[in-house]
């Protein structure tokens, strides 16, 4: 494991917890202390989720990547969002860890083709994306680079396929893979509402949290509007409802986070957040998170 961030600490959390054996390289100060916090908060949503091992283990901090890396079969990094950072890590890895081993990044937006520039053995390296957090949510979104092997993409899929995970291929590799893509449309048109004063960040959360999302938690935006045309399906939908859905397209705001943006947003954030820490607001959502994802999984198969 490279880097002890929010999403490394996180995915050192559920390799551990899931019984698997992890190094973490970190040089930070503050690096076990965010390991274990992180532990003791994914530690019970894993066992009420029933993806805590039988025998679960304690992830190891070390400061160095040769050390971390040294016999490992499957290295995930989790480091800065900084090309050239990324870059100079992948080297010391390929210096110290089998040739056979996975390189898999937790890049948020980065292309692997990019990452893989450089690289002794790029055919190893790929994008494995989690959605925050990686200890609780199930979806590993995997994006291959041009040098990427298939055989590297099905052993990624398979890896994170043991530990319980769900997973998406994407076809071609794109800026943002696939969730953050869609989770970037939406908060685009949120921003432009609540820059224009349509509405507020509360309200424009609200319009989610109790409609779209509750939706979402079962139905794919495909889905829902292959429903919305009755018999006929999709159809259906686009032939009553294709030309006004592409005039609401025509529609959609462009806004730009500059300063004044940026200060509406913040301010009526601190105001939807009533007093309530960013720590304490994580631990509502992972219960909320825990709850639903509990439902979903009891819940009997469609018929």
């Amino acid at each position: 494991m490279l880097g002890a961030g929010v999403i490394g600490a996180a995915w050192a959390a559920f390799f551990a917890l899931a019984g698997r054996h992890v190094r973490v390289a970190d040089p930070a100060p503050d690096a076990q202390q965010r390991i274990d916090a992180m532990l003791a908060r994914a530690r019970p949503a894993m066992q009420a989720l029933g993806m805590l091992a039988a025998q679960p283990t304690l992830p190891r901090l070390v400061t160095g990547i040769e050390e971390a890396v040294q016999g490992a079969c499957a290295i995930q990094e989790a480091l800065p969002e900084q090309l050239e950072l990324k870059r100079a890590a992948y080297r010391a890895v390929e210096a110290a860890a089998p040739s056979e081993a996975l390189l898999m990044s937790s890049s948020s937006g980065l292309m692997p083709t990019l990452l893989q520039q450089g690289l002794a053995h790029p055919e190893r390296l790929l994008i494995a994306h989690p959605c925050n957090p990686a200890y609780l949510m199930p979806l590993v979104e995997l994006v291959g680079g041009q040098a990427t092997s298939a055989e590297a993409m099905d052993r990624a899929e398979a890896f994170y396929r043991a530990l319980g995970k769900q997973t998406v291929r994407l076809q071609r590799e794109a800026t943002g893979h696939l969730v953050n893509r869609l989770q970037a449309a939406l908060w685009r048109e949120a921003v432009h509402l609540v820059a224009e004063g349509y509405a507020t960040v509360a309200d424009v959360d609200r319009a989610v949290t109790e409609g779209l999302g509750a939706r979402w938690t079962v139905c794919g935006p495909h889905a829902i509007f292959h429903l919305s045309g009755g018999s006929q399906g999709m159809a259906a939908f686009l032939e009553r409802l294709g030309p006004a859905v592409e005039s609401w397209w025509a529609d959609l705001g462009q806004p730009t986070l500059d300063a004044g943006t940026r200060a509406k947003l913040i301010a009526q954030m601190q105001d939807a957040a009533q007093g309530r820490s960013t720590e304490a607001m994580a631990q509502e959502r992972d219960a909320h998170m825990l709850r639903v994802m509990r439902l979903l999984r009891d819940a009997p198969p469609p018929v």
